[in-house]
This record gives structure tokens, C-alpha cells and sequence, in this order.
């Protein structure tokens, strides 16, 4: 049966632009309860602050009611070399894109299973699931993202409480200013992944790639030797889509302002940003 979202409270990390934004649109449009929670925001959240975030749901839940949904989705993609790459920087990743996901879905599963019911949607990458020169941390963290969603899906089984992994290719968002379009791989909109959390909530699935042949490529990808399939990596010029991007005009403003998009994770180790 196909579940109904009207009067679900849902809550969204990294709301305030991009694919938050616009699965914020869409859940509503479907009749949800959204609250947004972001650096930019009208309910400011720092997911890297967390007893604030779980102070963020406790408030959530005392206002609107227990929380049906949450969607993991706040990120952040610096790119370069990774020899390049400053400690502040590699912190500044793992503790948006992983350790407030873990954090996030940790709460979510504390909340949902004694009640029996509720969604955890964390937003990974198709670099959740291959490597791409440029932007190895990101990878490592999105690789993170699907090791802990697999792991916490195993858990839940049985419980009524469902996950879902969503892998998006590259989406137009500021996140991806200067990033190329791949060849076989062709950039999506926000609303693109949007929709697919929607069905997902809908028609509960564990994996998500957006767009499905996303998937299938993976699928292949692993199917062939490992030198095959780099080599057809490498044929494709998918090994150059991060790493050409790195340098280019279009990013400057968006490395800046991922650099200063965790004040709690800098503070904790003592960076400035």
C-alpha cells in the first residue's frame, strides 16, 4: 500500500537550500508537517553541535509532535587535491556529512522504535559509492553514510522503523558549482532528488539512486574487474569531474562559505574559521 505523508511531522538538516529546500517543498505539497533545521534558517541548527541538535528534535517534537521522518541531509563538498586538504577542512567533513548523520539517525532510532513506526532518510551520494580524484574526503564520508545505513537497516528489521540511502549524481546546486556533467551522466535538478525521497517515504525502499542509471552503472561497474572498470572510469572522464573543478571561477563562493559552515565542529578542535 502506498503511505500517506499528510500530517506526518518531518524534519530536514541542510534545509534551507538545494535538495532540502526542495524536498521541503514537496513534502508539503503532500500535506507533511516540515520543519527545516539549518545555519540558515528560521530554526537555526548546527548538526555539528550535538546536544543541540538533539535539543533541535526535542523542541521539534514538543511543538508539532513525535517526529514520523527525518531526513539527514545537510552536507557540505569542498574540493582539491587531497594532499592539499588542511586537517580543518577534513574535520569540518566528517563532522557535517558523517558524525551528524550517525548523531541524527541515532536519535531518530531512539525516538521511532519504541513507537514502532518511522523513516530515516540519509542523503549519501553516487560517491557514496565509488571513488572520484578530488574529493576523496566527501567520498569517505559519503562511503560512511551507506556503510552506517546498511548497518542501522539491519538493526531496524522488524522493528516498523524504516531507512533509505539516497544516491544522487550530481545535482545543480551551489554544492556543485563547476562541476561538469559526466559523460552517461547527465546533472539533475534538486527536485529530481526530491521526488525520489517523496516515493521512497511512499513506497518504502532501502536504496536510492538518483537517477536509476546511476545504479545500473554501479551495478556494472562492479561486475568487471577492478581494472576494467577503472579503465572505463577513466575512458568516460568520470575521473576527472571532481578534480577539474576544484580550481575553477564558478567555486570560490562556495568554498568559502562551506569553510565557515561549522562554527561547533571548528570550536570543538580549536580551528578558526
Amino acid at each position: 500500500m502506498v503511505r500517506q505523508l499528510k500530517g506526518k511531522v518531518v524534519v530536514i538538516t541542510g534545509g534551507a537550500r538545494g535538495i532540502g529546500a526542495a524536498t521541503a517543498r514537496a513534502l508539503e505539497a503532500e500535506g507533511a508537517k516540515v520543519v527545516v533545521g539549518d545555519l540558515d534558517s528560521a530554526r537555526v541548527l548546527d548538526v555539528t553541535d550535538r546536544a543541540g541538535f538533539t535539543k533541535f528534535l526535542d523542541e521539534v517534537e514538543s511543538t508539532a509532535g513525535p517526529i514520523d521522518v527525518l531526513v539527514n541531509n545537510a552536507g557540505i563538498m569542498p574540493l582539491g587535491r587531497f594532499e592539499d586538504e588542511d586537517d580543518a577542512s577534513t574535520v569540518r567533513q566528517l563532522e557535517i556529512n558523517l558524525h551528524a548523520v550517525i548523531h541524527g539517525t541515532r536519535e531518530a532510532v531512539k525516538r521511532m522504535r519504541p513507537r514502532g513506526t518511522g523513516h530515516i532518510v540519509n542523503v549519501s551520494s553516487a560517491a557514496g559509492k565509488a571513488g572520484f580524484p578530488g574529493a576523496v574526503t566527501y567520498c569517505a564520508t559519503k562511503h560512511g553514510v551507506v556503510g552506517l545505513s546498511e548497518a542501522v537497516r539491519m538493526e531496524l528489521r522488524g522493528s516498523g522503523v524504516e531507512i533509505t540511502c539516497v544516491l544522487p549524481s550530481i545535482v545543480r546546486t551551489e554544492l556543485t558549482a563547476g562541476v561538469k556533467d559526466a559523460a552517461l551522466v547527465k546533472s539533475i535538478t534538486p527536485e529530481h532528488v526530491a521526488a525520489a525521497i517523496v516515493q521512497a517515504l511512499k513506497r518504502p525502499r532501502f536504496e536510492v539512486f538518483v537517477p536509476r542509471s546511476v545504479g545500473t552503472l554501479n551495478r556494472i561497474g562492479r561486475l568487471l574487474p577492478r581494472r576494467a572498470a577503472e579503465w572505463m572510469v577513466h575512458v568516460l572522464k568520470g575521473d576527472r569531474v571532481m578534480i577539474d573543478a576544484a580550481n575553477s571561477a564558478e567555486r570560490a563562493a562556495y568554498e568559502a562559505r562551506a569553510q565557515a559552515s561549522a562554527p561547533g565542529a571548528d570550536e570543538a578542535y580549536g580551528f578558526k574559521a
